[in-house]
């Protein structure tokens, strides 16, 4: 079969690197698609719901089938794909990293989060194969301790040799023994953690942390927008700059992309994701255009 690939929000992640793998194993020839070419089918992956769709009307192609939580939350891959461990990084010759999951699920069911609706609760997976070429391992889990094997995985990622990034690290679950093993790997970035519920006051958590792992080596993705006040919103990023992570402010979009972020939820993030400014002043002396401080904000609370 000719086999086109079409990646609707653009080739900024190997989607499609089992996919391809396992269709060149069977013999397919695969190609990003082009509407030169006439295909037996297209694969269309969109993961995000506000990227435009493709065009498919350019496309010469006996079948199309989409996939991705951009098209449909439920639908999953085949199961002889999704039980590959085949990857093929040939058709990203851009990328000069691996992609690892031990795990898919999660233990939680936070109610602006899609992956307990999507994967299911938590479970290890096998590793699939790496990057010939690859010079660090992006691990993908979205709750890598609540993983039951997470050992396992950590010696993994040692044996690998390779320096690691973290997307998926419950700072609430995390213990000493887990703490120490990460501060053991080569990391390639920092460790991302959340603080997302206004209501959970992570502070004490967070000071147990950084006995092991860096501050430096910490970034904290930090939910506005969904159930939280700025009240909560300045607390928990002040907490932060006193421990010294570095935040990554996120205003609320829904799955539907109906609710626009604020102009407020705007603000408060350009303020926190410039690490410099966030660091030399304060929220309320923060201009992010002429004529306005945020302490504008502050008063309204007043």
């Amino acid at each position: 079969m000719n086999i086109g690939l079409i990646d609707v929000d653009g080739h900024n992640f190997p989607n499609f690197a089992r996919a391809s793998a396992y269709h060149k194993a069977k013999g397919d020839q695969v190609e990003w698609a082009t509407p030169f070419n006439r295909y037996d089918k297209v694969l269309a992956s969109k993961v995000f719901t506000f990227t435009p769709d493709f065009n498919y009307m350019t496309l010469q192609a006996d079948i199309i089938e989409k996939g991705g939580t951009g098209y449909d939350i439920h639908k999953k891959l085949p199961f002889e794909i999704s039980c590959s461990t085949l990857m093929d990084y040939s058709i990203y010759p851009q990328y000069h990293f691996s992609i690892q999951f031990f795990s898919r699920g999660c233990i939680r069911k936070c109610p602006f989060c899609l992956v307990r609706e999507k994967e299911g609760y938590i479970r290890s997976v096998h590793p699939v194969d790496l990057n010939p070429k690859g010079e660090w391992i992006e691990v993908l889990d979205n709750n890598f301790f609540a993983n039951p094997r997470w050992k396992e995985a950590i010696d993994y990622l040692i044996k690998a040799g390779q320096m690691v990034n973290f997307h998926g690290v419950d700072v609430r679950i995390m213990n000493e023994e887990q703490a120490f093993y990460l501060s053991k790997l080569k990391l390639k970035r920092r460790i991302h953690i959340a603080w997302d519920l206004p209501d959970i006051d992570l502070t004490e958590k967070l000071k147990e942390v950084t006995k092991y792992i860096k501050p430096r080596n910490l970034s904290c993705y930090v939910l506005v927008g969904f159930n939280s006040t700025i009240e909560q919103d300045i607390y928990r990023l002040n907490r932060l700059k006193e421990l010294g992570i570095s935040p990554f402010v996120q205003p609320y979009r829904d799955f539907n992309n109906d609710r626009k972020p604020s102009l407020y939820e705007k603000d408060i993030a350009q303020w926190a994701n410039k690490h410099q400014i966030f660091k030399s002043c304060d929220f309320a002396d923060f201009s992010p255009r002429k004529g306005f401080k945020c302490k504008y904000y502050l008063k309204q609370l007043e």
